[in-house]
């Protein structure tokens, strides 16, 4: 199949759906890439084959759709010529995506992501294998920070060459900027937090506004905005409807951290608890422990950040969230968030369309169980 054009002839079919959209034109970058990966030789392709397949085997995309779903709400029109390049620049948000979860799983020592081995762990296995000298953990790691380096500098590679007017590249490049700098600043929040054994709640709600919420909605949805030229009445209500999303976002995440169930997210289940996450969750919990059994605080002290914990162990944790009312106490404020942003989206001037699937995504990505 020729892939120089994928986006604008899925574009052009008239019915597919967001992720489809993304779909196509990450194929369509990715092939655009494939003689000058070659030139680099056949262990380079190679591992990029592992990048590629990386981003292409799932995902929700949700950042792209959300771009691509604000623009429309601010005026834009699928058909139009341009659409194609607006898809093009909004799918490049997969790459910065996937350049945060490679170098995320190595930070945390994930092992699966999505059901499949982590992509220093599956570098790792490919050294072991070959029986290659030195460290195959290191060699693992070393390799994923690469990639996930180029997939950060394919995504402004992505952005710039999508097709999207000069003007409208002028207003995107701050925007941008921007996110890129929040979301690896959010990363250093949340490992400092970690190490410094930061409890507070305020701490943890920081973390998840820089290191997920900025990038994941608020973001995405200013940089459709700012490609439809809207006014900035509609970038701020935007801007403050992605906030609240991408924070209780980031709270169900948190949830889904300890109770979620690993056939459906595709991660073990009570990792957030081995790598000593000083979530939101975590931070009620003790706050709440330490006010009504001190006990259960310091069981919660003593669990959190131990590697080899037992499933009983685990399991005492989620019970003493449950039983201290951190588990509620998380959902309240998902509820309240979600509410509020949804407020503000009643209250904007968005496309009455393009808001009924905001408003869908926004209740998808705070419901979910994945």
């Amino acid at each position: 199949m020729d892939t120089t054009d994928t986006t604008a002839a899925v574009l052009g079919a008239g019915t597919a759906k967001p992720r489809e959209l993304v779909e196509a034109a990450l194929i369509e970058f990715f092939a655009s890439r494939t003689e000058q990966v070659a030139e680099l030789g056949d262990r380079y392709v190679t591992a990029v084959r592992e990048l590629t397949e990386f981003v292409l085997r799932g995902g929700k995309r949700v950042r792209p759709a959300f771009a691509w779903t604000a623009w429309l709400g601010a005026g834009g029109d699928s058909t139009s010529d341009g659409a194609a390049s607006i898809v093009r620049a909004c799918s490049a948000l997969e790459l910065v995506q996937a350049c945060a979860l490679i170098h995320d799983d190595i930070i945390d020592a994930s092992v699966t992501r999505r059901g499949f081995p982590t992509v220093h762990v599956a570098f790792a296995d490919r050294h072991r294998s070959a029986n290659w000298s030195g460290s195959s953990e290191r060699f693992g790691e070393s390799a994923a920070i690469l990639l996930g380096d180029l997939a950060l500098c394919w995504a402004d590679d992505m952005l710039r060459e999508s097709g999207i007017d000069a003007a409208a590249a002028a207003r995107v490049s701050p925007v941008w900027s921007a996110m890129r700098t929040e979301v690896l600043g959010g990363q250093l929040l949340d490992i400092e937090a970690e190490a410094g054994l930061d409890e507070s709640i305020d701490a943890a709600m920081r973390v998840n506004r820089y290191k997920t919420a900025a990038y994941t909605v608020e973001r995405p949805l200013q940089i459709g905005a700012v490609l439809a030229d809207a006014a900035p009445d509609l970038t701020a209500a935007y801007r403050s409807f992605g906030t609240d999303i991408g924070l209780a976002f980031q709270l169900r995440d948190d949830l889904l951290g300890v109770f979620g169930d690993p056939g459906v997210t595709g991660k073990p289940s009570g990792d957030d608890i081995r790598e000593g996450k000083r979530t939101v969750l975590m931070a009620v919990g003790m706050k709440l422990a330490d006010r009504d059994s001190p006990v259960s605080a310091r069981t919660l002290r003593s669990t959190l950040g131990t590697i080899d914990l037992s499933e009983d162990r685990i399991a005492d944790v989620r019970s003493i969230l449950c039983d201290v009312g951190a588990v509620a106490d998380v959902e309240r404020r998902i509820e309240d968030l979600t509410d509020r942003a949804l407020e503000t989206l009643a209250e904007s001037a968005t496309e009455p369309g393009a808001a009924a699937q905001l408003r869908a995504m926004a209740i998808a990505a705070t419901q979910r169980t994945y």
